[in-house]
């Protein structure tokens, strides 16, 4: 059975909270797609106590954040304006060998789950960049969402262009990040 690529942010979630939605999906693998796996803010959630959680709950922790990252290290990746452009981002070999590991993982019908901090997937790179490049490779992503609730692609790219597109067919929030990370 080919299972859809979830994915799910943990924000103020515990770890009980964030495990049992994974395990309500038989996920096999939780993919940390954070460029920086730490959280100061939740720090079960950095990189050695959330690999050492998910051991225990028999989930595969794996680090993708230097592959899927939101906040690439090239220069080149970057506006003007310091938001990140996804296009170029998603053109770069890094991105394009992560997209390649998450499609064999898909195809061997294993469930995994990308993880990022935002709790709502409209305001992540998991919908805006992971999502719409997998959407695009006919793999279907479907976001947990803050409530719990499995969204599908499709309604979270609804929810943040209102149905309406710009002159070439995409709206510019879905191209770029919300926020400016290098000036």
């Amino acid at each position: 059975m080919t299972h859809p690529i979830f994915s799910i942010g943990y924000g103020n979630r515990s770890w009980s909270q964030f495990s049992s939605l994974l395990r309500e999906r038989n996920c096999d693998y939780l993919i940390d797609v954070r460029s920086n796996p730490y959280s100061k803010f939740n720090p079960g959630f950095s990189q050695q106590p959330l690999r050492t959680a998910a051991l225990a709950d028999k989930i595969r922790y794996v680090f993708m954040g230097d592959l899927l990252g939101g906040k690439p290290s090239r220069a080149e990746d970057y506006l003007p304006d310091g938001r990140v452009d996804y296009i170029r981002l998603a053109e770069s070999p890094a991105f394009q060998q992560g997209l390649a590991r998450l499609r064999s993982a898909h195809s061997q019908s294993f469930c995994v789950c990308l993880m990022c901090s935002e709790l709502r997937p409209e305001e992540c790179h998991r919908c805006k960049l992971i999502g719409e490049e997998l959407a695009q490779l006919s793999i279907d992503v479907v976001h947990i969402d803050e409530k719990g609730h499995n969204i599908p692609q499709a309604e979270v790219i609804r929810r943040l262009d209102g149905g309406q597109n710009d002159f070439f067919g995409i709206p510019q929030k879905l191209t770029t990040s919300r926020g400016a990370y290098r000036k």
